[in-house]
């Protein structure tokens, strides 16, 4: 489909100046003449211009266009505002992501702006995180609150917040019907500095129930994804993530993931804890069965080994329920929940949650933080567990799923040979495809559509929890377009 822009002319005599907005009129923006570079006349229009209209620089025919919002819409061209900025800051930034040529500047729900204002679905939530949407009016509220009352005094000091936010995170992970002898958190700021807490003290309770010191290994899975730092990285066994930095930590082994036959050879006295993702999210969103899940916590029980359930994608309520393996009996829950991701609602913080036998091992000095459990931090996150715990919310992802699974069986019935199995729960889903998903991707972005891949040729659909029936709709009206605009012939 052709991209539909609205365009109106300016007159060209401000387009052989240089420009800066200087004020607003009834009719829109008045330039004046400056003599600043063109990166920082388009830092300066982004910052004052409104979001319904964004003046682009048009070299060839001399002329200032003001283009209105339009969806689809083309990626933004070499010669275009977004490319401009692009190219000022890259050179800054260490080279650590292949990003598209939109620049986002605003967000509010489901959806994002770029900062020629472009709109576009987001089906990424910022890769699972932002559950209430983006920009909630309510996260917003309680950010400039806090800011204005106390940011950080380092854990040195108690504050309100750190506290109460552990409390309730043990509360409701015992009354959803997860770990039911939760007892105590340790709160920090991202995923992998979770999960590099539970691996810390997996080790440090090895120690404990084996002081001869030999209960030293970690146990984790094929195709999963536990973070960047060094512990998580040496628990995350692909090659593209590991081969860089080789070689990983001592200690970790790697196990088939589902395989329940090879769980005893695996997992044996020398293991002193097991991680493992209920759902695989980057692997290719890959779900644990029952019996896996079962097998593993009755092995770790035996040998004495701290069972770590990685939820940081999969849990608070992405599958319907607060964590995922809740659905499960008692026998299968783990000694350790790690979590971040939607806790803040795109506010930095993440959350090592143990039970009474991990939190009597660890002693004052054995880990800290600088930055996490900052209050500000901490009451985002307060907020956000009270209003994802809203059984509305809950119920609503269920309806959502269904809406969502059926029509993306409809449209494998249409493309049965580029299209595979859907996987998952809830709101997290993966779509298996027969073919490289880039094409797809971008045909999608192009058209309005925010969509990623995880895994070997996987797209993976983690839209907020607050989206709209109408908007999944719509988004999958759009990615049926993306799969036709890339039809081989």
């Amino acid at each position: 489909m052709a991209s539909r822009l609205a365009f109106k002319r300016l007159p060209t005599s401000l387009a052989a100046r240089s420009w800066s907005p200087a004020t607003r009129t009834g009719d829109g923006v008045r330039f004046q003449s400056t003599a600043s570079s063109l990166a920082e006349r388009v830092q300066d229009t982004i910052k004052v211009l409104p979001h319904s209209i964004l003046p682009i620089v048009c070299f060839e025919t001399n002329a200032i266009w003001q283009k209105e919002a339009s969806l689809p819409n083309a990626d933004p061209a070499p010669d275009s505002a977004s490319a401009t900025l692009v190219r000022e800051h890259s050179e800054y930034m260490v080279a650590t992501y292949s990003r598209p040529p939109p620049v986002f500047e605003k967000g509010e729900g489901s959806y994002l702006w770029d900062i020629e204002n472009r709109r576009y679905l987001d089906f990424t939530a910022g890769i699972a995180v932002t559950g209430l949407g983006h920009s909630d009016p309510g996260v917003s509220s309680v950010i400039a609150s806090q800011s204005r009352t106390l940011m950080h005094a380092s854990n040195l000091y108690y504050n309100p917040w750190t506290g109460a936010l552990s409390k309730l995170l043990v509360e409701q992970t015992v009354a959803a019907g997860g770990m039911h002898d939760a007892k105590a958190v340790f709160v920090c700021n991202s995923g992998s500095e979770a999960n590099e807490a539970a691996i810390k003290f997996a080790r440090k309770a090895g120690k404990i129930t084996d002081p001869s010191g030999q209960r030293t290994e970690v146990v984790s899975f094929k195709n999963a994804f536990h973070g960047r730092t060094m512990g998580s990285l040496s628990a995350t066994h692909n090659p593209k993530y590991q081969e860089p930095f080789a070689p990983m930590l001592p200690g970790f082994k790697c196990g088939t993931y589902n395989d329940v036959a090879g769980i005893n050879d695996l997992v044996t006295e020398k293991t002193c804890g097991v991680i493992v993702e209920p759902i695989q999210g980057e692997g290719g969103v890959q779900v644990a069965t029952d019996e896996f899940l079962l097998a593993l916590a009755k092995r770790c029980r035996e040998v004495g080994a701290v069972l770590i359930y990685d939820e940081i994608q999969c849990g608070l309520h992405r599958t319907g329920t607060m964590w995922y393996h809740a659905r499960l009996p008692k026998e299968a829950h783990p000694d350790i929940i790690t979590t971040a991701k939607a806790l803040g609602n795109g506010f930095p913080v993440g959350a090592t949650i143990v039970n009474g036998h991990v939190a009597d091992c660890i002693k004052i000095g054995d880990h800290g933080t600088t930055y996490g459990g900052n209050p500000l931090a901490c009451r985002v996150a307060h907020y956000v567990l009270g209003r994802l715990a809203d059984p509305a919310l809950q119920e609503g992802i269920a309806a959502k799923s269904a809406v969502m699974i059926r029509s993306l069986n409809q449209l494998r019935s249409k493309y049965p040979e580029r299209i595979g199995e859907i996987r998952g729960r809830g709101l997290l889903l993966g779509l298996q495809l027969n073919e490289d998903p880039s094409d797809i991707v971008t045909a999608a972005r192009e058209r309005g559509l925010l969509i990623i891949t995880a895994g070997v040729q996987t797209l993976r659909f983690v839209p907020s929890l607050v989206i709209s029936e109408a908007e999944i709709l719509e988004g999958l009206s759009i990615l049926d377009q993306a799969f036709a605009a890339t039809q081989k012939q």
